[in-house]
């Protein structure tokens, strides 16, 4: 139970300072008489010189108030120094290209260090769990937001339903970069490789395959899946290193295609509860 709080005793304040009067008594002392400000002449100026003044000093607030002013600073630096060491060690031409590679180069860092953040991925997380909970009629049942014991990994999204149990990761790439896939084992977003990202999905469904299992006394498969929002993906679903990756917009159409390929294993209602609930209890709520 918490304390009130003590009351607070104000000291008592000091009393202004007192000067001697003209009789040469003590009063309170008087306020200095404040001098009138000082008028400066300004030269008149034509209306119009006056008009361009503002709309000029207007435009340079907008430009120095702009969001990616610092952006483009250390873009500018960057490219200078590369240009300006590669030119004094070569010539000029070698310097203009390094210039322009070196500029190259921090917009591609900039890019892969904004294609993930936190906000977007609960962004990401919530579409997806939108789109789930359209599914529950058709007898799907979802846990979001699971943590895995013994680990800082997180499922997003755990489904259990007659296509079968799916972890499911829900990301939002920058939309500006391109995925593509290299002979059906490597993942790019852009210039950067998602196989860790791959890895990290696969390690999370067969973990909680192996929690799943143990619970109930029988082995529980799991698959995961990658759904990604932002750049265009340009396939439907395409399984690499055992991960199903596709575009999170297409999760229904995926849930249902699995569960038409897995007509002889699909879960029944009774099973589909008895995994929910086993999957419920060994995958603690991340919050």
């Amino acid at each position: 139970m918490t304390r009130p709080d003590k009351a607070r005793v104000t000291p008592p304040q000091a009393e202004p300072p007192q000067s001697p009067g003209q009789n040469g008594n003590y009063g309170p002392a008087r306020p200095e008489r404040e001098s009138a400000p000082r008028v400066q002449a300004v030269p008149d100026q034509e209306p119009g010189q006056a008009g361009q003044e503002a709309s000029r000093r207007g435009a340079m607030g907008r430009i120095a108030a702009h969001p990616r002013l610092p952006v483009w600073e250390r873009r500018i630096a960057v490219s200078l120094v590369a240009g300006i060491v590669f030119t004094l060690l070569f010539d000029w031409r070698i310097g203009l290209t390094a210039g322009v590679l070196a500029a190259i180069a921090d917009t591609l860092q900039r890019a892969h260090s904004t294609a993930l953040i936190p906000a977007s991925r609960s962004a990401a997380q919530r579409r997806t769990e939108r789109k789930l909970t359209k599914l529950d009629g058709a007898g799907y049942l979802s846990l979001h937001e699971r943590a895995i014991p013994g680990s800082d990994n997180v499922i997003d999204h755990l489904v259990v339903g007659p296509a079968g149990v799916h972890a499911i990761d829900s990301e939002r790439w920058d939309k500006r970069l391109p995925v593509r896939v290299i002979k059906r084992k490597q993942l790019w977003h852009g210039p950067f490789s998602q196989k860790d990202r791959l890895i990290e999905a696969r390690w999370e469904a067969a973990r909680a395959s192996e929690l799943i299992s143990g619970a109930l006394g029988r082995h529980i498969d799991v698959r995961p899946s990658l759904a990604i929002y932002g750049p265009k993906i340009p396939w439907q679903v395409l399984t690499i290193r055992d991960v199903d990756v596709y575009s999170g917009d297409q999760i229904r159409k995926y849930l249902r295609r699995r569960s038409k390929l897995n007509r002889a294993a699909r879960l029944s209602q009774v099973d589909a509860q008895q995994i929910y609930a086993a999957a419920e209890r060994v995958l603690p709520a991340r919050y």
